[in-house]
């Protein structure tokens, strides 16, 4: 969350550190090289150790070098690095090939095949063993680090991780500021070279941030190379390790592994045997197969809970839209500057009338919610201690059991069960993350008492323990407590202001959702770029769902808050179609009510598209332009298809060869409308019907900030009587 005009803090000094890193193009010692190849043979992996002992890789796509030689290894606080030095033990090679179901998810199922190579690795000087192992998909590489349980290495700290990315050339970026404590930042798109010139303008003032590097940048990192290969840096399988950004040595384009520190400045303490996360480079000549990519979610372990019946994808509407746009307030009254849980009396305070999470209110969200078929309803401000909530390093700021005066928790709780709907919780932990750990078994009890099955989290700010940053090793251990705790109480969560996924959702699949990226909310704090929904599928993405609340009809914010002159940089039609670009099981209808309610017919989409799939196909994509998806909704045989557009109007052309041949559908489609303009014009739309096959194609003109939804259902033939074939 960015800064709020009644939360502003003192920002954080940026400090750059400069360094300039030199690739070494190191000899192959003689029958020491091993090579290992994909399954289909589209990549190819080079492992060498060099003149120095130093463990090198080199990966080739379709015959061309895609990654120069680069070194790897750990740099060790107060100790010899594990950099250099080493000689081979063993080489270990498999093949494994599955197939495996998600909970929830774009698809089915998931083939999960790779040949692997792990190299033991044995340091002389330091008498220690490293392995690093390499799983070589027809997607891409992951590779990690493993340090088996031996003598001379038990406890080690971690000074840097020294795992470069040598890139062939000076290529095309979608990149984000590399910060310690936020991703919520517009993409910048420039060659490498021009990353160091464009810094300073790319990062923007947060509730909390801390950028590292006048080079550094955040992963999933996005890249094109001249000859048109796309390629992905991120991570996979983050667990009980400092989250990666990536420094770029910009004269020999080469990136290197920057972790996440401490407030010791420490960047990772281990005990062995452990394991790093998996490092993962993406990569494709053709950019549908990098957003179709299930690789991240294959290099994490298969799901831990018992039992996941309970986990429920889910489309909500929610008390939130007019809090952030300033139509209402988090906060009951405007007369405590200073709360202090337990003995601030609100039972004579004066209401400030803007509280938006009151009965009245509540219940008129609940009534369209049922009436509209949605499945929950999110309340946000619902408790004590907002008017002190943020910017002090307060330690108890929120017990998250306390209502306020004018929410009767149990009266709602009926209410909305009445009508069908179940409640989602709100835990805003100002970053307290102290107070959090010490309260959630208190918190979901009342939360299983009350019939909710789901919380959105919420960090914003500072970290508490002062020093701590949002993705250092303390943090990453803390979000995976909530995540297991909370599946202990059969508890789905929404994390905001965490990090960004790297596919543990296989593993714990109650992490139903995730912020860690710049989402609609920024559309009421100045507005995102026209095209940023065009990269997050390639970036943000890539790891997990995001939670990014589409569905804003009415652009204009003063209209919803006069003191508000922001603007949504979206048609409404691009809002429509994020629905399905934009992949979450997890689905808000983020707007108001009242804003619905004016155009129902384009509001029919959202009440009708699916949240959980068994086919998604990629039909046109390139990053930072368009995006363009189908969607088969599960266990059924009706399609859902989006398409978003950037800067530039284009015409899209969309086969339906992903429908069942031999069979007739009925194709509604969304679309911009004659003049349509994100900024002058977003509101212009039309709505067609076709009758469609397997052999149809539509040509659909997209506005800039634009594009259009379709909803496919298979049709009766009264439905069709006299329609023309598409």
């Amino acid at each position: 969350m960015p800064l709020l005009s009644s939360c502003f803090r003192p920002v954080r000094r940026i400090v750059f550190h400069s360094f300039s890193l030199v690739l070494f193009l190191l000899a192959v010692v003689t029958g020491q090289a091993q090579r290992l190849s994909s399954p289909s043979g589209a990549f190819r992996l080079d492992f060498s150790l060099g003149a120095d002992g130093a463990p090198v890789y080199h990966l080739f796509y379709k015959g061309k070098e895609i990654i120069r030689p680069s070194r790897l290894g750990i740099e060790l606080k107060n100790d010899l690095p594990l950099t250099a030095g080493f000689s081979i033990a063993d080489s270990a090679r498999k093949s494994f090939n599955e197939s495996w179901n998600p909970v929830w998810g774009e698809v089915k199922t998931i083939e999960n095949h790779y040949n692997e190579l792990a190299m033991t690795l044995d340091q002389q000087d330091s008498k220690r063993r490293l392995i690093i192992r390499f799983r070589l998909f027809d997607d891409g590489l992951g590779f990690r680090y493993e340090f088996p349980a031996q003598p001379n290495l038990d406890y080690f700290v971690i000074r840097e991780e020294k795992t470069q990315f040598g890139m062939t050339g000076d290529h095309t970026a979608w990149w984000i500021p590399g910060d310690y404590d936020t991703q919520e930042y517009d993409y910048t798109t420039s060659k490498l070279s021009e990353i160091r010139g464009l810094m300073r303008t790319a990062i923007t003032p947060n509730a909390s941030y801390t950028p590292f590097s006048p080079t550094g940048v955040q992963t999933a990192l996005m890249l094109k190379t001249a000859d048109g290969i796309y390629i992905n840096l991120h991570e996979a399988a983050l667990m009980n390790y400092p989250c990666m950004s990536l420094n770029l040595d910009d004269r020999n384009f080469v990136f290197e592994s920057w972790l996440t520190p401490d407030a010791r400045g420490d960047k990772g303490n281990m005990q062995a045997p452990s394991v790093s996360p998996w490092r993962t480079i993406i990569a494709s000549d053709d950019a549908r197969d990098i957003v179709a990519s299930k690789m991240i979610y294959n290099l994490n372990e298969p799901c831990k809970l018992p039992e996941t019946s309970w986990i429920k994808p889910m489309k909500y509407m929610g008390v939130w839209w007019e809090m952030i746009t300033g139509k209402s307030t988090w906060a009951y009254t405007d007369e405590f500057p200073s709360v202090i849980l337990g003995k601030t009396d609100y039972t004579h305070a004066k209401p400030n009338g803007r509280h938006g999470a009151n009965d009245a209110n509540v219940k008129k969200v609940i009534d369209f919610a049922s009436k509209n078929g949605f499945d929950a309803v999110l309340v946000e401000g619902w408790n004590v201690g907002w008017e002190d909530w943020f910017g002090h390093m307060k330690d108890r700021v929120f017990d998250f059991v306390t209502p306020y005066p004018d929410f009767h928790l149990t009266e709602l709780r009926d209410y909305a069960h009445a009508h069908h709907i179940q409640l989602i919780m709100h835990h805003e932990t100002s970053s307290s993350v102290r107070n959090y750990e010490r309260s959630l078994d208190t918190a979901f009890r009342l939360m299983k008492e009350n019939g909710y099955n789901a919380v959105k989290t919420g960090y914003v700010g500072n970290i508490l323990p002062a020093g701590e940053y949002h993705y250092d090793q303390w943090m990453i251990n803390h979000y995976q407590y909530v995540v297991e705790k909370a599946a202990s109480y059969h508890i789905m969560v929404n994390g905001h202001e965490a990090v960004r996924p790297t596919g543990l959702a296989r593993t714990y699949p109650n992490m139903i959702g995730n912020e860690s990226a710049r989402g609609t909310e920024y559309q009421a704090f100045g507005g995102s770029k026209p095209n940023h929904v065009t990269i997050l599928p390639f970036t943000r993405l890539l790891g997990g769902p995001m939670d990014y609340t589409p569905g804003i009809f009415e652009m204009d914010i003063s209209k919803v808050n006069p003191h508000n002159n922001s603007h949504c940089n979206s048609t409404l039609a691009n809002q429509l179609a994020l629905y399905v670009t934009m992949y979450s099981p997890l689905q808000m209808a983020a707007d108001l009510v009242e804003n619905y309610e004016r155009f129902p017919d384009a509001f029919q989409f959202i009440k009708d598209v699916a949240v959980d799939w068994d086919d998604s196909k990629y039909l046109e994509a390139e990053p930072g332009s368009y995006l363009t998806v189908a969607r088969n909704a599960k266990g059924t045989g009706n399609w859902f298809v989006g398409s978003v557009n950037g800067d530039s109007s284009r015409v899209s052309s969309l086969s339906f060869g992903f429908l069942a041949p031999g069979k007739k559908y009925l194709a509604t489609v969304y679309a911009d409308g004659p003049g349509a303009h994100y900024k002058t014009n977003p509101q212009a739309y039309v709505i067609r019907r076709y009758v469609v096959t397997a052999n149809s194609r539509l040509r659909q003109w997209c506005a800039p900030g634009g594009g259009y939804a379709v909803s496919v259902v298979e049709a009766k033939p009264e439905d069709i009587k006299g329609m023309k074939v598409l």
